[in-house]
Protein backbone atom coordinates (compact mmCIF):
# COMPACT_ATOMS: atom_id res chain seq x y z
CA UNK A 1 0.00 0.00 0.00
CA UNK A 2 2.79 2.34 0.91
CA UNK A 3 4.61 1.57 -2.33
CA UNK A 4 1.42 2.29 -4.26
CA UNK A 5 0.94 5.67 -2.51
CA UNK A 6 4.57 6.56 -3.06
CA UNK A 7 4.28 5.72 -6.73
CA UNK A 8 1.15 7.82 -6.99
CA UNK A 9 2.86 10.78 -5.36
CA UNK A 10 5.90 10.43 -7.59
CA UNK A 11 3.65 10.24 -10.63
CA UNK A 12 1.84 13.40 -9.56
CA UNK A 13 5.09 15.24 -8.92
CA UNK A 14 6.45 14.13 -12.25
CA UNK A 15 3.27 15.25 -14.00
CA UNK A 16 3.48 18.66 -12.32
CA UNK A 17 7.11 19.00 -13.33
CA UNK A 18 6.26 18.12 -16.90
CA UNK A 19 3.40 20.64 -16.91
CA UNK A 20 5.59 23.31 -15.34
CA UNK A 21 8.24 22.67 -17.92
CA UNK A 22 5.72 22.85 -20.72
CA UNK A 23 4.33 26.13 -19.37
CA UNK A 24 7.86 27.55 -19.07
CA UNK A 25 8.62 26.58 -22.65
CA UNK A 26 5.33 28.09 -23.86
CA UNK A 27 5.94 31.35 -22.01
CA UNK A 28 9.28 31.76 -23.78
CA UNK A 29 8.12 30.60 -27.22
CA UNK A 30 7.71 33.41 -29.79
CA UNK A 31 4.10 33.98 -30.76
CA UNK A 32 5.06 36.46 -33.47
CA UNK A 33 7.26 35.24 -36.30
CA UNK A 34 8.05 36.46 -39.76
CA UNK A 35 6.41 39.88 -39.70
CA UNK A 36 5.44 42.70 -37.37
CA UNK A 37 1.91 42.49 -35.92
CA UNK A 38 -0.21 45.59 -35.33
CA UNK A 39 -2.37 45.44 -32.21
CA UNK A 40 -4.91 48.08 -31.22
CA UNK A 41 -6.61 47.84 -27.82
CA UNK A 42 -9.55 50.13 -27.19
CA UNK A 43 -10.33 51.39 -23.67
CA UNK A 44 -12.62 49.09 -21.69
CA UNK A 45 -11.67 45.85 -23.45
CA UNK A 46 -11.49 42.90 -21.01
CA UNK A 47 -8.44 40.65 -20.61
CA UNK A 48 -10.24 37.92 -22.51
CA UNK A 49 -11.03 40.38 -25.29
CA UNK A 50 -7.39 41.45 -25.42
CA UNK A 51 -6.29 37.82 -25.74
CA UNK A 52 -8.73 37.36 -28.61
CA UNK A 53 -7.50 40.55 -30.33
CA UNK A 54 -3.89 39.36 -30.05
CA UNK A 55 -4.80 36.10 -31.81
CA UNK A 56 -6.97 37.84 -34.40
CA UNK A 57 -4.20 40.33 -35.20
CA UNK A 58 -2.00 37.53 -36.49
CA UNK A 59 -0.08 36.30 -33.43
CA UNK A 60 0.28 32.51 -33.32
CA UNK A 61 -1.27 31.86 -29.93
CA UNK A 62 -4.28 30.16 -28.41
CA UNK A 63 -6.41 33.00 -26.99
CA UNK A 64 -7.70 30.86 -24.11
CA UNK A 65 -4.17 29.99 -22.99
CA UNK A 66 -3.13 33.62 -23.34
CA UNK A 67 -6.10 34.75 -21.27
CA UNK A 68 -5.22 32.35 -18.48
CA UNK A 69 -1.66 33.61 -18.59
CA UNK A 70 -2.98 37.16 -18.17
CA UNK A 71 -4.96 35.96 -15.15
CA UNK A 72 -2.19 33.82 -13.61
CA UNK A 73 0.40 36.60 -13.99
CA UNK A 74 -1.81 38.95 -11.98
CA UNK A 75 -1.66 41.60 -14.70
CA UNK A 76 -5.04 41.12 -16.34
CA UNK A 77 -6.38 44.39 -14.85
CA UNK A 78 -3.21 46.36 -15.60
CA UNK A 79 -3.25 46.04 -19.37
CA UNK A 80 -3.34 49.49 -20.98
CA UNK A 81 -5.30 50.49 -24.04
CA UNK A 82 -3.29 51.76 -26.97
CA UNK A 83 -1.71 51.03 -30.32
CA UNK A 84 1.10 48.47 -30.20
CA UNK A 85 3.56 46.84 -32.55
CA UNK A 86 4.44 43.22 -31.74
CA UNK A 87 7.86 42.49 -33.18
CA UNK A 88 9.00 39.04 -34.34
CA UNK A 89 10.23 37.15 -31.29
CA UNK A 90 7.49 38.47 -28.97
CA UNK A 91 6.66 35.85 -26.32
CA UNK A 92 3.72 35.65 -23.90
CA UNK A 93 5.99 37.04 -21.16
CA UNK A 94 7.27 39.98 -23.19
CA UNK A 95 3.75 40.65 -24.49
CA UNK A 96 2.34 41.10 -21.01
CA UNK A 97 5.25 43.36 -20.05
CA UNK A 98 4.65 45.54 -23.11
CA UNK A 99 0.90 45.81 -22.50
CA UNK A 100 1.27 46.55 -18.79
CA UNK A 101 3.92 49.20 -19.35
CA UNK A 102 1.89 50.74 -22.14
CA UNK A 103 4.82 50.63 -24.58
CA UNK A 104 2.84 51.85 -27.54
CA UNK A 105 4.12 52.07 -31.10
CA UNK A 106 5.33 55.65 -31.28
CA UNK A 107 5.87 57.92 -34.25
CA UNK A 108 7.18 61.47 -34.23
CA UNK A 109 6.65 64.72 -36.08
CA UNK A 110 8.96 67.75 -35.94
CA UNK A 111 7.68 71.33 -36.07
CA UNK A 112 10.49 73.72 -37.09
CA UNK A 113 11.05 77.17 -35.59
CA UNK A 114 10.18 79.86 -38.11
CA UNK A 115 7.42 77.81 -39.75
CA UNK A 116 4.04 79.39 -40.34
CA UNK A 117 0.75 77.66 -39.65
CA UNK A 118 0.42 76.39 -43.23
CA UNK A 119 3.75 74.59 -42.92
CA UNK A 120 2.73 73.16 -39.55
CA UNK A 121 -0.49 71.74 -40.95
CA UNK A 122 1.32 70.33 -43.98
CA UNK A 123 3.77 68.51 -41.69
CA UNK A 124 0.92 67.05 -39.65
CA UNK A 125 -0.91 65.95 -42.78
CA UNK A 126 2.22 64.14 -43.97
CA UNK A 127 3.03 62.57 -40.57
CA UNK A 128 3.07 58.77 -40.51
CA UNK A 129 -0.01 57.11 -38.98
CA UNK A 130 -1.39 60.40 -37.59
CA UNK A 131 -5.14 60.92 -38.07
CA UNK A 132 -5.71 64.23 -39.93
CA UNK A 133 -8.81 65.17 -37.95
CA UNK A 134 -8.17 68.92 -38.36
CA UNK A 135 -7.01 68.82 -41.98
CA UNK A 136 -10.15 70.39 -43.46
CA UNK A 137 -10.87 72.86 -40.67
CA UNK A 138 -10.41 76.58 -41.32
CA UNK A 139 -8.07 78.30 -38.80
CA UNK A 140 -10.85 79.63 -36.56
CA UNK A 141 -12.55 76.23 -36.39
CA UNK A 142 -9.17 74.61 -35.76
CA UNK A 143 -8.53 76.78 -32.72
CA UNK A 144 -12.05 76.15 -31.42
CA UNK A 145 -11.44 72.39 -31.80
CA UNK A 146 -8.30 72.80 -29.67
CA UNK A 147 -10.22 74.61 -26.95
CA UNK A 148 -8.73 78.00 -27.92
CA UNK A 149 -11.67 79.82 -29.54
CA UNK A 150 -10.95 83.34 -30.71
CA UNK A 151 -7.16 82.94 -30.73
CA UNK A 152 -5.21 83.37 -33.94
CA UNK A 153 -3.50 80.16 -35.03
CA UNK A 154 -0.26 81.73 -36.20
CA UNK A 155 2.64 81.35 -33.79
CA UNK A 156 0.57 79.59 -31.14
CA UNK A 157 2.39 76.25 -31.36
CA UNK A 158 5.83 75.57 -29.94
CA UNK A 159 8.44 74.23 -32.38
CA UNK A 160 9.70 70.86 -31.15
CA UNK A 161 9.64 67.14 -31.91
CA UNK A 162 6.45 65.46 -30.69
CA UNK A 163 5.93 61.73 -30.31
CA UNK A 164 2.53 60.14 -30.67
CA UNK A 165 1.02 56.69 -30.66
CA UNK A 166 0.26 55.23 -34.05
CA UNK A 167 -3.31 56.12 -34.96
CA UNK A 168 -3.46 59.17 -32.70
CA UNK A 169 -5.28 62.34 -33.75
CA UNK A 170 -3.44 65.45 -34.87
CA UNK A 171 -5.63 67.28 -32.35
CA UNK A 172 -3.60 65.75 -29.52
CA UNK A 173 -0.29 66.85 -31.07
CA UNK A 174 -1.51 70.40 -31.62
CA UNK A 175 -2.87 70.62 -28.08
CA UNK A 176 0.52 69.59 -26.68
CA UNK A 177 2.28 72.10 -28.92
CA UNK A 178 -0.12 74.86 -27.83
CA UNK A 179 0.39 74.06 -24.14
CA UNK A 180 4.16 74.05 -24.67
CA UNK A 181 4.03 77.50 -26.27
CA UNK A 182 1.88 78.84 -23.43
CA UNK A 183 4.43 77.50 -20.95
CA UNK A 184 7.49 78.98 -22.69
CA UNK A 185 5.74 82.27 -23.42
CA UNK A 186 4.72 82.65 -19.76
CA UNK A 187 8.30 81.94 -18.65
CA UNK A 188 9.71 84.51 -21.08
CA UNK A 189 7.13 87.13 -20.08
CA UNK A 190 7.90 86.66 -16.39
CA UNK A 191 11.62 87.13 -17.18
CA UNK A 192 11.13 90.27 -19.31
CA UNK A 193 13.24 93.35 -18.70
CA UNK A 194 11.44 96.00 -16.63
CA UNK A 195 11.96 98.66 -19.31
CA UNK A 196 10.48 96.66 -22.17
CA UNK A 197 8.06 98.57 -24.41
CA UNK A 198 6.02 95.40 -24.85
CA UNK A 199 2.66 95.58 -23.13
CA UNK A 200 1.52 91.94 -23.10
CA UNK A 201 2.66 88.35 -23.65
CA UNK A 202 0.95 88.51 -27.06
CA UNK A 203 3.18 91.41 -28.11
CA UNK A 204 6.20 89.47 -26.91
CA UNK A 205 5.09 86.52 -29.03
CA UNK A 206 4.74 88.78 -32.09
CA UNK A 207 8.17 90.33 -31.61
CA UNK A 208 9.77 86.93 -31.01
CA UNK A 209 8.32 85.65 -34.29
CA UNK A 210 9.94 88.58 -36.14
CA UNK A 211 13.26 87.94 -34.40
CA UNK A 212 13.05 84.28 -35.42
CA UNK A 213 12.52 85.15 -39.09
CA UNK A 214 15.23 87.82 -39.14
CA UNK A 215 17.95 85.77 -37.43
CA UNK A 216 20.71 84.32 -39.58
CA UNK A 217 22.96 83.20 -36.75
CA UNK A 218 21.48 81.99 -33.47
CA UNK A 219 23.80 84.10 -31.32
CA UNK A 220 22.49 87.31 -32.90
CA UNK A 221 18.91 86.92 -31.67
CA UNK A 222 19.38 89.26 -28.64
CA UNK A 223 20.96 91.99 -30.84
CA UNK A 224 18.23 91.71 -33.46
CA UNK A 225 15.64 91.91 -30.69
CA UNK A 226 17.48 94.98 -29.40
CA UNK A 227 17.14 96.75 -32.76
CA UNK A 228 13.37 96.25 -32.86
CA UNK A 229 12.98 97.07 -29.17
CA UNK A 230 14.91 100.34 -29.65
CA UNK A 231 12.72 101.19 -32.64
CA UNK A 232 9.54 100.53 -30.66
CA UNK A 233 10.81 102.79 -27.87
CA UNK A 234 11.55 105.68 -30.24
CA UNK A 235 8.46 105.25 -32.41
CA UNK A 236 10.42 104.29 -35.53
CA UNK A 237 8.89 102.02 -38.11
CA UNK A 238 10.10 98.45 -37.71
CA UNK A 239 10.62 98.10 -41.49
CA UNK A 240 11.17 94.34 -41.42
CA UNK A 241 10.80 92.40 -44.67
CA UNK A 242 9.46 89.13 -43.18
CA UNK A 243 6.28 90.85 -42.01
CA UNK A 244 5.72 92.29 -45.49
CA UNK A 245 6.24 88.88 -47.04
CA UNK A 246 3.80 87.34 -44.56
CA UNK A 247 1.20 89.98 -45.46
CA UNK A 248 1.58 89.21 -49.17
CA UNK A 249 0.68 85.57 -48.53
CA UNK A 250 0.40 83.46 -51.67
CA UNK A 251 1.08 86.55 -53.81
CA UNK A 252 4.75 86.49 -52.77
CA UNK A 253 6.79 84.86 -55.53
CA UNK A 254 10.14 84.82 -53.75
CA UNK A 255 11.21 88.27 -54.92
CA UNK A 256 10.40 91.23 -52.67
CA UNK A 257 9.99 94.38 -54.78
CA UNK A 258 9.82 98.07 -53.92
CA UNK A 259 6.12 98.12 -54.80
CA UNK A 260 5.57 95.40 -52.18
CA UNK A 261 7.15 97.61 -49.54
CA UNK A 262 4.77 100.40 -50.51
CA UNK A 263 1.64 98.24 -50.65
CA UNK A 264 -0.19 98.66 -47.38
CA UNK A 265 -1.37 95.58 -45.46
CA UNK A 266 -1.86 95.04 -41.72
CA UNK A 267 1.58 93.35 -41.77
CA UNK A 268 3.50 95.99 -43.73
CA UNK A 269 5.85 97.48 -41.15
CA UNK A 270 7.11 99.97 -43.75
CA UNK A 271 3.69 101.63 -43.91
CA UNK A 272 2.37 100.97 -40.40
CA UNK A 273 3.90 101.76 -37.04
CA UNK A 274 4.33 99.31 -34.21
CA UNK A 275 4.01 95.55 -34.23
CA UNK A 276 1.87 93.62 -36.73
CA UNK A 277 -1.45 92.31 -35.41
CA UNK A 278 -0.33 88.68 -35.00
CA UNK A 279 2.84 86.58 -34.99
CA UNK A 280 4.19 85.68 -38.42
CA UNK A 281 5.75 82.32 -37.49
CA UNK A 282 6.55 79.97 -34.62
CA UNK A 283 9.34 81.42 -32.46
CA UNK A 284 11.80 79.21 -30.62
CA UNK A 285 12.51 79.42 -26.90
CA UNK A 286 15.67 81.38 -27.71
CA UNK A 287 13.69 83.91 -29.76
CA UNK A 288 11.13 84.31 -26.95
CA UNK A 289 13.88 84.98 -24.43
CA UNK A 290 15.64 87.38 -26.81
CA UNK A 291 12.42 89.38 -27.18
CA UNK A 292 12.01 89.41 -23.39
CA UNK A 293 15.67 90.18 -22.67
CA UNK A 294 17.19 91.94 -25.69
CA UNK A 295 20.85 92.86 -25.67
CA UNK A 296 21.72 96.28 -24.25
CA UNK A 297 22.66 98.29 -27.31
CA UNK A 298 21.88 101.47 -29.21
CA UNK A 299 21.58 99.68 -32.53
CA UNK A 300 18.73 100.80 -34.79
CA UNK A 301 19.74 99.09 -38.02
CA UNK A 302 21.24 95.86 -39.28
CA UNK A 303 22.12 94.49 -42.68
CA UNK A 304 23.09 91.00 -43.81
CA UNK A 305 26.79 90.51 -44.47
CA UNK A 306 26.16 87.66 -46.86
CA UNK A 307 27.63 84.94 -44.65
CA UNK A 308 24.61 84.49 -42.41
CA UNK A 309 25.66 87.17 -39.93
CA UNK A 310 24.55 90.81 -39.70
CA UNK A 311 26.25 94.19 -39.38
CA UNK A 312 24.60 96.35 -36.72
CA UNK A 313 24.61 100.15 -36.78
CA UNK A 314 23.59 102.84 -34.32
CA UNK A 315 22.64 105.51 -36.87
CA UNK A 316 21.63 105.90 -40.49
CA UNK A 317 25.07 107.07 -41.64
CA UNK A 318 26.72 103.92 -40.31
CA UNK A 319 23.95 101.82 -41.78
CA UNK A 320 24.30 103.36 -45.25
CA UNK A 321 28.03 102.58 -45.19
CA UNK A 322 27.25 98.99 -44.17
CA UNK A 323 24.67 98.65 -46.95
CA UNK A 324 27.17 99.99 -49.49
CA UNK A 325 29.81 97.54 -48.28
CA UNK A 326 27.77 94.36 -47.90
CA UNK A 327 24.81 94.82 -50.21
CA UNK A 328 26.01 97.07 -53.02
CA UNK A 329 29.57 95.76 -53.12
CA UNK A 330 31.24 99.17 -52.79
Amino acid sequence: MRKWCLALVLTGVLTLCVLAGAVAVWLHTPIVTGRLVDLSIEPGVTARGVARQVADSGAQVNPDLLYWWFRWSGDSRRIKAGSYELLPGTTPISLVQKLVRGEEALRFVTLIEGWNIRQVRAALAAADQLKPDTANLPPDALMAQLGLPGQHAEGRFFPDTYTYAKGSSDVAVLQRAARAMDKHLAAAWSARRPDTPLKSPQELLVLASIVEKETGQAGERPLIASVFTNRLRTGMLLQTDPTVIYGLGDAFDGNLRKKDLLTDTPYNTYTRAGLPPTPIAMPSKAALMAAAQPAESSALYFVARGDGSSQFSNNLTEHNRAVAKYQLGR
